[in-house]
């Protein structure tokens, strides 16, 4: 069995960036599978039967979509050294909310508002189909200074944790706490590097953030896109879970599910049910060039319903 970690990414990735730092917390040797920053990804999506998004975490047949499976999946297989720690016994996931949604939205304003019409046309297009919204320079820019008011108040929430003077944000290590809140910050930095005011202003952030950014991201390996669908073409999926007793909706393995995130890149996975829980949903598809593929989504934040038919 190859166990190898292949992850589907671009290096200017923001949510790459967060498990690139769970990387570096585990010490881990992953495989990096550059992907276009557009569409189209042809290699990227006969492994997920649609889903775009970056990043993707491949290991043998089995492809894990969204950083959030991503994350707890690395928990499971590599428990040691631990993503929870201190008291954290999985509030760090729910910390992930809060990191993806608005503080990544006042992120975006923030660094597009800036860019304006320097934004590549082509890049604008894929993030309208992407979103199904308008990618509008002039309003990101109208927005952009209460989003720096908005990127302020969130990382004076990260202040706030650190007054103490403590190095983490919840214990003596690095956790994914840490990755959850850096990566927004990290993105800002890749455009504004210095005078990032909202993240400047608070000193016990930016010095924490140095520590964060010292971690690195493990052992990295390079992989040609090529070899990694010729890796799964070759593996076979682990076998998956059983059926949720406590599942709302009555699914149950063997059903032919749809599978799609609730808020943007709402392109639909659609399979048979190969397992479920309430942080996962495993979809089982078969595609010619790679075969059968099991496509673990998480649950929150994603929508499943029963299909009839693969259209």
């Amino acid at each position: 069995m190859d166990d190898r970690i292949l992850f589907h990414q671009y290096d200017s990735s923001p949510f790459s960036e967060k498990v690139r730092i769970a990387f570096g917390i585990k010490g881990l040797t992953w495989y990096a599978v550059d992907q276009p920053v557009i569409m189209p990804k042809p290699d990227l999506t006969c492994l997920t039967g649609g889903y775009r998004r970056i990043p993707v975490m491949q290991i043998g047949a089995d492809v894990y979509c969204d950083s959030q499976i991503i994350l707890r999946e690395l928990e499971r297989r590599f428990p040691e050294p631990s993503l929870l720690v201190g008291d954290d016994a999985g509030l760090s996931f729910g910390l992930g909310f809060w990191c993806d949604r608005p503080v990544f939205q006042a992120a975006v304003a923030v660094i597009f508002g800036g860019l304006g019409e320097t934004v590549d046309e082509a890049f604008k297009k894929d993030r309208e189909a992407l979103t199904g919204r308008p990618f509008d320079t002039e309003a990101l820019a109208r927005a952009a200074p209460l989003m720096a008011e908005q990127l302020r108040a969130h990382c004076a929430i990260l202040e706030q944790q650190l007054s103490d003077g403590r190095d983490w944000l919840l214990g003596a290590r690095p956790g994914l706490a840490d990755a959850q809140a850096y990566y927004n910050l990290w993105f800002v930095r890749s455009f504004y590097a210095a005078g990032a005011g909202p993240i400047d202003s608070m000193q016990k952030v930016v010095e924490w953030e140095q520590r964060v950014r010292a971690i690195g991201h493990g052992r990295r390996e390079e992989m040609s896109r090529e070899d990694a669908v010729e890796i799964a073409r070759a593996a076979q999926p682990e076998e998956g879970g059983a059926t949720d007793a406590a599942e709302p909706n009555g699914l149950e393995i063997g059903d032919r599910v749809q599978v799609c995130a609730d808020d943007y890149g709402r392109d639909p996975i659609v399979g048979t049910l190969a397992g479920s829980s309430a942080h996962e949903i495993c979809v089982l598809r078969r595609d010619d060039r790679v075969g059968d593929v099991v496509v673990h989504l998480p649950r929150a934040g994603f929508g499943v319903k029963r299909v009839e038919t693969d259209t």
